[in-house]
């Protein structure tokens, strides 16, 4: 690896990292608190993301928010999932949901390829939370200054874990990727007790949609409606996100691979 585009996470958003995605195609790695995420913030990055994973244009990436604020403008939602999230911001715990886009927020994307590759052919997208700070800063600090959005996969080829380190995103994200992020010893802290064979290398994914990407209905209170919350992804904190969905919804549903 290139030790010119590498730089330690310093418990701040390395700036050369924010310069590379507010310029054109820009595309970093950088550490979360599951291992490594590929972050870009327009069309050409998510091209280049596309390519250095080989991954299918079917497997849209997802959308770093790096505050309640951003989510709120860019996804619908309703009460109860509005409080899902804002429970799982107060407790930093990583979640993702499948939600529509705001028809003016999805209108204003910068491109087509992003509304291509950014969402799947429902409009929807997984709205990410709480993923760990040396990508949250960068997040926070692109859409605070400019209003830029940034998408992720996850550092690795696909179907293949980057297991926490730097070392294992595969030579080809490596020679892709402007700038490297490293935090082995960060991605290491948020799982104590595991090892890099046994920790969670994803996030728990709720889908918040219907078949056809409609959000799904209120439930105030009320029990057996449908569609409801479905769990899609286990993950880190998956214990943790189980007890918020029964507290805040009477049904929901897991169903492990079921989409994405």
């Amino acid at each position: 690896m290139s030790q010119d585009k590498r730089i330690a996470w310093a418990g701040h958003a390395p700036q050369e990292a924010i310069d590379t995605l507010t310029a054109p195609g820009g595309m970093i790695v950088c550490a979360t608190k599951v291992g490594y995420i590929i972050m870009t913030s327009d069309g050409a990055g998510l091209e280049r993301k596309f390519d250095a994973k080989v991954r299918k244009r079917s497997k849209p990436g997802v959308v770093l928010c790096g505050s309640i604020e951003q989510l709120k403008e860019l996804a619908q939602l309703n009460d109860e999932i509005l409080a899902f999230y804002e429970k799982h911001w107060e407790q930093d715990v990583l979640l993702g949901c499948i939600l529509p886009w705001r028809k003016e927020a999805f209108d204003n994307l910068p491109d087509d390829t992003i509304r291509e590759l950014g969402s799947d052919a429902r409009n929807t997208s997984c709205f990410v939370i709480k993923f760990g700070r040396p990508g949250e800063q960068i997040a926070e600090a692109l859409w605070e200054k400019d209003r830029i959005i940034t998408f992720a996969s996850s550092a690795n080829p696909s179907g293949i874990g980057n297991r926490g380190r730097v070392a294992n995103i595969g030579e080809r994200i490596e020679n892709a990727a402007d700038v490297i992020v490293e935090g082995d010893a960060y991605v290491a802290s948020m799982q104590p007790g595991e090892d890099e064979n046994s920790r969670h290398e994803q996030g728990v994914m709720v889908s918040m949609v219907d078949a056809e990407g409609a959000l799904i209905p209120m439930q105030n209170g009320e029990r057996s409606i449908q569609p409801n919350p479905v769990m899609i992804r286990k993950g880190i904190d998956f214990d943790k996100i189980m007890l918020n969905l029964a507290e805040i919804f009477p049904s929901w549903n897991y169903r492990q691979g079921e989409y994405y």
